[in-house]
């Protein structure tokens, strides 16, 4: 892979894990709470979309309005089961099964979908990298919390591969640049849960006054590390791409045993090093 995008990917994995451990921290924040965080993301990012536009010779098109808002679409659908999924299960069930099926797909998909093809080594990466996810998932805190938060996961995952491959095709064949398809994907988010916002003003108020630091930090962090993950793909193949951002979960289960308590460290930091083993195959 292209060192420079190892290098965003490496940094789109430390800041990915920051936002989510916020997110785990305000399990029964709901669609409020992705609304808030949403719409402050829109208001830090804006402006150097616009930015990004006029300082190019691009013209946006109607093809832009579409890619941003069918990828706004499933980051929305996403987040919702993600903060859903962190109110029933655990971080250490949720997260890993997520960001594992997630990339699992993704390169399933790259390779019959979109024709590319990886070499042998990066594909023994990437099925170690899910291996060491699956270790560092066990069964978390107990067999409730694992069955509580499965389903949540694996389907936060499948919407996670789903708009990988649709904003891939977006930066790459619809030529999007990557920071005005995230702007625009963060505007589509606010504006659809806009509606419920207002309809529940006093509980979003309410959540602002709590958990204002959470709600600025994922809306710095969650786009940074997204945008991260686009520029990336502009220089190495989705299918590298998917499974090395997963570097995310070995900061993850770190978090959740140091800040959160979460039990089985042996366990995390042995998955830990599988993960790593796989990102440096992909990396090579």
């Amino acid at each position: 892979m292209n060192p420079i995008a190892v290098v965003f990917v490496v940094a789109a994995a430390v800041a990915h894990a920051g936002w989510n451990l916020c997110a785990k921290r305000v399990p029964t924040g709901g669609a409020a709470f992705v609304w808030l965080y949403g719409s402050m993301a829109a208001a830090i990012t804006v402006p150097l979309a616009v930015i990004t536009v006029l300082a190019s010779d691009q013209v946006p098109t109607p093809t832009w309005a579409l890619a941003m808002g069918l990828s706004g679409l499933l980051h929305l659908t996403y987040f919702l089961l993600l903060q859903r999924g962190y109110a029933v299960g655990d971080l250490s069930v949720v997260y890993p099964l997520a960001r594992g099926s997630g990339p699992m797909l993704a390169v399933l998909a790259a390779v019959l979908l979109l024709g590319e093809r990886p070499g042998v080594l990066p594909l023994i990466g990437a099925g170690l990298v899910v291996v060491g996810i699956l270790v560092i998932g066990g069964v978390g805190s107990g067999l409730g919390g694992w069955s509580s938060g499965a389903l949540y996961g694996l389907a936060t995952g499948a919407l996670i591969a789903v708009y990988t491959l649709w904003d891939a095709y977006a930066v790459t064949t619809l030529a999007v640049p990557p920071l005005v398809l995230m702007v625009g994907s963060v505007l589509c988010e606010s504006a659809l849960l806009g509606p419920l916002a207002w309809a529940r003003r006093a509980h979003v108020a309410g959540l602002w006054r709590a958990h204002w630091r959470a709600v600025i930090v994922i809306a710095v962090l969650s786009p940074l590390s997204y945008v991260l993950v686009l520029f990336a793909m502009r220089l190495a193949p989705v299918s590298m791409v998917a499974p090395a951002r997963e570097l995310s979960i070995v900061f993850a289960g770190i978090a959740a045993w140091l800040v959160l308590g979460e039990p089985d460290p042996k366990r995390r930091l042995a998955g830990a090093v599988v993960v790593v083993a796989g990102v440096a195959a992909i990396a090579a």
